[in-house]
């Protein structure tokens, strides 16, 4: 069975068709698509398999999409506005066909995380009412990365951290190829600094901006999403690239060192999470590429026993750790897609 593999973000879209040996026969790569599901009807395949960054409460794995499966997804709109309406309109177009549907979950995989990482400490009342906790997202490239880096690193890795670092960026703690913590929670906004979304910001702060400076609801979630960010910081682009071609411009510098401080502490508290750490993995079109975050970073964990190898470094080589590091380094090439595949093939039989 071919598998056409939609991975649709924010603004960009990916489409692979794999074969039934995971072999890519066929691919597409849009950088600004403008929402359109033209794309599908020029790649055939057997069924078709989307990701979907958010499966709240409902779904703890993939899903053969019907119309109450779309309805669900829907509802979670609100809490995933850059990415879940863009799904949407590539499901819905997806399932004017004969071919199956499967809808791949984002959450699903950090449905293993303890109450202590998925809870907050609100009222029960609310939390039990409109089902608030840590849902986390970018589970289908951390747990290929679960998977991948033991295999890269040519060891076991009972405590990993992996660093799925793109326009969205989020951490996870694995332990034993389970997730165990997250830095994303109820919504993709939340952690660590992105392109041009905040990360965690104090919510007296947010409540102040409403109360106190007459700021509406719906400036501040446009201006958390879209305005913040590098793009906020360095006022110029949310684009780690241009950032780091204009260090000698202060606004620059700060969103540089803004981003890796907020990474480096939420490297240290997933490695509490998991009581130590044996690698950390970089992935994402950001950890895959930038040579100079990857450093900076590592500078900063030299007190956990990371050691990085400059030269492979400079060459985004699959393992970047000295060999006398106490922790592996790798660069994992993100390949959801392959993930996807295999929990469609299992739901499909």
């Amino acid at each position: 069975m071919n598998l056409l593999i939609v991975n649709a973000g924010s603004s960009s879209l990916k489409l692979r068709v794999l074969d039934a040996s995971d072999q890519v026969i066929d691919e597409q790569d849009i950088a600004d698509w403008d929402g359109s599901p033209d794309p599908l009807e020029s790649l055939k395949a057997d069924a078709v398999v989307h990701r979907v960054v958010h499966g709240g409460d409902r779904f703890d794995g993939p899903a053969l999409v019907d119309d109450s499966v779309v309805a669900a997804i829907e509802e979670l709109v609100p809490l995933a506005p850059l990415h879940q309406p863009r799904a949407l309109g590539l499901i819905r177009a997806s399932l004017r066909g004969d071919r199956p549907v499967v809808a791949c979950f984002d959450t699903a995989y950090h449905r293993t995380m303890p109450a202590a990482a998925a809870t907050y400490a609100l009222p029960a009342a609310w939390r039990r009412r409109h089902g608030l906790r840590k849902f986390g997202f970018h589970g289908l490239s951390h747990q290929y990365v679960a998977r991948r880096s033991p295999e890269v690193l040519g060891r076991g890795l009972p405590r990993l951290i992996s660093c799925h670092l793109g326009a969205g960026a989020s951490l996870c703690a694995i332990a034993d190829r389970r997730s165990v913590d997250t830095t994303m929670g109820f919504t993709p906004v939340d952690g660590l600094v992105m392109a041009t979304r905040s990360g965690s910001v104090d919510p007296g702060l947010l409540m102040w901006l409403q109360t106190s400076a007459g700021f509406a609801a719906d400036d501040i979630s446009d201006a958390l999403e879209h305005r913040s960010g590098l793009l906020g910081l360095s006022e110029k682009s949310g684009d780690l690239r241009e950032v780091l071609a204009n260090l000698d411009d202060e606004s620059c510098r700060l969103a540089f060192d803004v981003y890796v401080h907020r990474m480096t502490g939420e490297i240290a508290r997933m490695a509490a999470a998991l009581g130590g750490v044996d690698g950390i993995a970089f992935t994402g079109g950001v950890g895959e590429h930038s040579t100079p975050l990857r450093a900076a970073v590592c500078r900063q964990l030299e007190w956990l026993g990371v050691v990085l190898d400059a030269e492979d470094n400079e060459l985004s080589a699959p393992v970047i750790s000295s060999p006398g590091s106490a922790v592996g380094l790798c660069v994992i090439p993100s390949r959801e897609d392959l993930t996807m595949s295999a929990q469609a093939r299992e739901l499909l039989g």
